[in-house]
């Protein structure tokens, strides 16, 4: 039943705490910082009960996930397991479709960054940034994982300790001084009451709150680089995802109280906004600072996502041989270097389309990434009733409530990519569709290709 590859050239150098790291970096980025202005003016104030559905789901698939990595730690991983469980082609679309998702989502990230610099760099063109910032990422993905999981580990730590700090400035705000009175409970019934915009907003705000959950099962990439993946990855995904739900309805809902919701947008972070209402001095410079950190960490987690699974890919004889061979630091640099294309989409992407780039890029982004928890969920179903008919070892770590809650979990997501279709994120679908027929028919085409062959 083993099917763990060697990861042939891959280190294991990661530590538990570099792998809670390495998610929460990969978590806490544009989605919450941007994106969750996008989410509130969406929703209004109903958007804690989106982020709160939305991280059930994110617990349900964690849940899946650790107990599946744990019985197979490979740089594969879910792609690795769906090919064994479902079908080789589900393993090929699943990683075809993770990888496209982390390349375009880099340039999701740059988009971000390009938008925070023009808060000190009005006049600069968004393009120069783009190209400096990328050129940093590549070149610390490029020198070692460990200096990938160095850089990841202390930008993730300012991030979380800023969010930790805009929470408790937030609870003084709001608590401890009547200097501010606008601020309040009030301003999540005032304005149009708590769901301005009917469960139908609230709704369709989980969608775009699954993208603020993306990057959370980086952990189970990263299991063929980590040091003991069967105590490591089930301990990181269970910290990552408690966290990350504490962390954004928190945040979230002080936001709401100091800020009315029909205030938030995409044109700069909603924490920026919260400083400058409050007008402490210098204070929306450091938390654009900061905003622009997490954006960088979350491109740099992404950059190594992409990097591994064209190298896992590489490995399985999905593609070229040549993106499986490592430097001798054990990084799969020509992986890497395929894997920035999305720099390139977000350059053009950003030149034609100034004023609504990053929605595009996210948009387009989120497909591959939502196929592949969709996959994740119907492999797990499989993978329990294998595992179980053919005696295999007893696994430390189990998803409870099976089979229901992976239904559940499979259900919503399900529910929630076609709603998709209905509202203005119908690009997702509109290049997630042709996508996977391209590559059903590319599999077929490559399967006839090794027949012949052999």
């Amino acid at each position: 039943m083993e099917i763990n590859k060697s990861d042939n050239g891959l280190k294991r150098e990661l530590t538990t705490s570099q792998l809670s790291m390495i998610a929460m970096g990969m978590a806490i980025g544009t989605g919450l910082f941007l994106g969750s202005g996008l989410a509130i003016g969406t929703a209004g104030p109903g958007v804690l009960l989106s982020y709160t559905i939305g991280a059930l789901i994110v617990l349900l698939l964690m849940g899946c996930l650790a107990e599946m990595t744990v019985a197979h730690p490979t740089s594969g991983s879910f792609g690795t397991i769906a090919d064994r469980y479902l079908h080789p082609m589900a393993g090929f679309l699943v990683r075809y479709s993770y990888w496209i998702a982390q390349v375009l989502a880099i340039g999701v990230e740059i988009s971000a960054i390009s938008i925070y610099m023009k808060y000190w760099f009005p006049e600069v063109p968004g393009v120069i940034w783009i190209i400096v910032f990328a050129a940093i990422l590549i070149y610390v993905n490029a020198t070692s994982v460990n200096a990938f999981a160095t850089f990841e580990y202390w930008f993730s730590t300012i991030k979380v300790s800023a969010i930790v700090g805009f929470i408790l400035l937030g609870a003084y705000v709001l608590f401890g001084t009547s200097g501010h009175e606008k601020v309040g409970a009030s301003n999540l019934v005032d304005h149009g009451g708590f769901l301005p915009f009917g469960l139908k907003g609230m709704w369709i705000a989980v969608f775009i709150s699954l993208f603020s959950f993306l990057g959370t099962e980086l952990i189970a990439v990263t299991a063929g680089e980590a040091k003991e993946p069967d105590v490591a990855v089930p301990k990181a995904l269970k910290a990552t995802v408690f966290r990350l739900s504490a962390f954004y309805v928190l945040t979230l809902t002080i936001m709401l109280m100091i800020v009315p919701w029909q205030s938030a947008g995409v044109e700069e972070s909603p924490f920026v906004k919260v400083m400058e209402i409050l007008n402490i001095p210098g204070a929306s410079g450091v938390m654009n600072f900061i905003v622009l950190t997490a954006a960088l960490s979350s491109m740099n987690g992404q950059l190594y996502a992409s990097s591994r699974t064209m190298f896992s890919l590489s490995e399985e004889k999905y593609a070229p041989a040549l993106f499986g061979k490592v430097n001798k630091k054990g990084v799969p640099t020509t992986a890497l270097t395929v894997s920035t294309i999305g720099i390139i989409i977000a350059a053009v992407a950003n030149e034609l389309l100034p004023e609504s780039s990053y929605a595009f890029m996210m948009e387009i982004s989120m497909f591959g990434s939502l196929f592949t928890w969709l996959v994740i969920f119907v492999s797990h179903l499989f993978f329990r009733r294998k595992w179980e008919k053919t005696g295999g070892r007893k696994l430390p770590v189990r998803m409870i409530g099976f089979p229901y809650l992976t239904i559940l979990g499979g259900l919503l997501l399900l529910s929630l990519i076609i709603t998709s279709w209905f509202t203005d994120f119908r690009i997702m679908l509109q290049f997630g569709i042709p996508w996977l027929l391209f590559l059903c028919i590319a599999y077929v085409v490559m399967r006839k290709k090794d027949a012949k062959r052999d």
